[in-house]
């Protein structure tokens, strides 16, 4: 018999849980389609401005435009189980978004092996991102008092670090900087992560745990959240989805969950470039906006 490492997962289960390719057999397919369909939006709507946001060399961002002035300003961050991915690879709501009438703003920040398997890095990077794009969005058309922050897989748990920010200390900005929140198929407590072989390749500490768990911190978020998850995802990150939900509504927080049948961790990503489909019609909700 096996013993049990978190919640009823021995050591195996709790690595397989959180390992989604073991979940999605599709997975280099959907990205190998994630990244073309990012290079056909850029076709479409034309080479994004890039800016740098940070003070690293990693930290740049994609702007892409919308014609609508004063328009509100999407913040999309990539997943990569904390590793991995490139903006432009991630440009595929673009065109759905632009069309609407809303600029996509994707950044690039460092994968946690390249700053000391720590995960506090990447969350500053994201929120640097925030930073930036509130301080210039008048600059390429956006509106800077309608901002919002999308995040997929890995990316969501970053978002969701973003919206338990103390901004007026940390940054300087409004307390209500970002006006509304998406999560995709994230994670919103470190625990079974720690626990599981990711924890071989980032460097998580008591603090980091507690400090990087907005399932800790719902208290401190105050922007309506927006959430989905795939019913062929990884059980625990269908579990972690439904808690943080359940959390956010206890605490009397303003959220949508939305379970999505059928899809998986990398397929429900596809449907953030369809305005109908689950994450695109979160997305232009989110935004106040309609297809077009």
């Amino acid at each position: 018999m096996t013993d049990k490492v978190f919640l009823d997962l021995d050591q195996k289960a709790l690595d397989d849980a959180y390992d989604q390719q073991v979940w999605a057999p599709n997975s280099k397919l959907v990205n190998a389609r994630l990244a073309v369909l990012s290079e056909q939006v850029r076709a479409r709507v034309g080479a994004p401005l890039r800016a740098a946001y940070g003070p690293t060399e990693v930290e740049q961002l994609d702007v892409y435009r919308t014609q609508a002035p004063d328009a509100p300003v999407m913040i999309y961050i990539h997943g990569g189980a904390w590793k991995g991915h490139l903006a432009r690879d991630h440009a595929y709501p673009g065109e759905m978004l632009t069309r609407a009438g809303a600029h996509l703003v994707v950044p690039d920040f460092a994968p946690v092996q390249d700053v000391g398997a720590s995960l506090l890095p990447m969350v500053d990077q994201v929120r640097r991102a925030v930073k930036w794009t509130y301080q210039n969005a008048a600059t390429f058309g956006g509106n800077a008092k309608r901002l919002y922050v999308c995040g997929r897989s890995s990316g969501a748990h970053l978002s969701a670090c973003a919206a338990i920010t103390d901004w007026p200390h940390a940054f300087d900005l409004p307390a209500d900087v970002v006006k509304g929140y998406v999560f995709q198929s994230g994670m919103y407590d470190l625990r079974g992560p720690r626990l599981s072989k990711r924890g071989q390749y980032v460097n998580f500490t008591d603090e980091m745990e507690d400090a990087l768990s907005p399932m800790r911190h719902v208290e401190r978020i105050n922007a309506p959240v927006s959430m989905m998850v795939g019913t062929l995802e990884s059980p625990e990150f269908q579990r972690q989805s439904r808690d943080f939900a359940q959390a956010l509504a206890d605490a009397g927080k303003p959220v949508v969950f939305e379970i999505a049948e059928g899809y998986n961790h990398f397929e429900i990503a596809e449907t953030a470039a369809n305005p109908f489909g689950v994450v695109g019609r979160a997305l232009l909700a989110m935004l106040g906006l309609q297809p077009r």
